[in-house]
């Protein structure tokens, strides 16, 4: 999409943020988290959104699939867990599957500690085992 073909008031690659971002987490996420942007936060989702998901997620050297992978064992690794539980849901969109997700889990234990690794494999479970509706 051409810069001038983007929404009025939004870039192009926020534009495409969007798209992505409801394409990995789903539209029901994004409206909620939209619809709580304020003033405050405004420039700051912005930001997330065109860096993030109009560029990082947007890019076509790694599937969807992959980058979940990564994303997974990097939040694990950082111990950020509330947003590991919603990276977790968003695999069921983007293609990482639950052998997928064990296996970056051993790589967490191996290169970020056991206890994260642990930790993370119990989220996982619990997470994937909710009721996606």
């Amino acid at each position: 999409m051409a810069e001038d073909d983007a929404a009025p008031g939004r870039s192009a690659i926020y534009d495409t943020g969007m798209a992505t971002r409801r394409k990995v987490l789903g539209d029901a996420h994004v409206d909620r988290a939209s619809a709580n942007v304020t003033a405050f936060d405004e420039t700051f989702q912005t930001m997330i959104t065109e860096a993030a998901w109009g560029r990082t997620w947007a890019s076509d050297r790694l599937t969807l699939r992959e980058r979940s992978m990564v994303t997974l064992a990097l939040l694990a690794g950082l111990g950020q867990w509330e947003e590991f539980k919603l990276h977790l849901r968003a695999t069921r969109n983007t293609g990482a599957s639950a052998e997928d997700i064990a296996e970056v889990m051993m790589h967490v234990a191996i290169y970020a500690g056991v206890p994260a690794g642990n930790h993370a494999i119990k989220l996982a479970k619990a997470t994937l085992a909710e009721d996606p509706s």
